[in-house]
């Protein structure tokens, strides 16, 4: 279990009523899809994501940043019990749709840089710290199922 200091908790909880889960969803996915090409075989229902341009367009991938800044939002209030939290999404990703879980972190830190990108200096290295911590303790949770 982790273990979460009064500041860090609050630092969370009241950064994360800042984050635009749409936008910041979206952006977090376009990146990830691009940077990282690979992971693009896990979305083949979105269609056409051979460009960023494509990327950009599809709704599909829209959709469904928001979705997954959706879930890490709802692990803010669950911080003592992130991986207990997200055993059934851990055990869709692992047993049915078959998602490596070195993604988790890839789109972690994914996630941090958009963050950072997006609110800048008020992004400090004490915020920094608590995301990286929140991303990495989700990203464990997300692989909590896999053998």
């Amino acid at each position: 279990m982790v273990h979460w200091d009064a500041t860090e908790k609050q630092t969370i909880t009241s950064f994360w009523g800042k984050v635009d889960l749409a936008a910041d969803g979206e952006h977090s996915l376009q990146r990830l899809l691009y940077v990282y090409p690979w992971c693009r075989r896990y979305f083949h229902k979105f269609g056409d994501l051979s460009t960023i341009s494509a990327i950009r367009k599809n709704s599909h991938v829209r959709a469904h940043g928001h979705k997954v800044l959706s879930a890490l939002g709802d692990c803010v209030p669950h911080l003592g019990d992130i991986k207990g939290h997200l055993a059934q999404l851990s055990k869709l990703h692992c047993e049915t749709l078959h998602v490596d879980p070195a993604n988790f972190c890839l789109l972690g830190q994914i996630i941090t840089i958009v963050l950072a990108s997006r609110f800048g200096a008020a992004f400090t290295p004490e915020v920094q710290a608590c995301f990286e911590k929140l991303v990495g303790v989700t990203a464990a949770g997300l692989s909590s199922q896999y053998h």
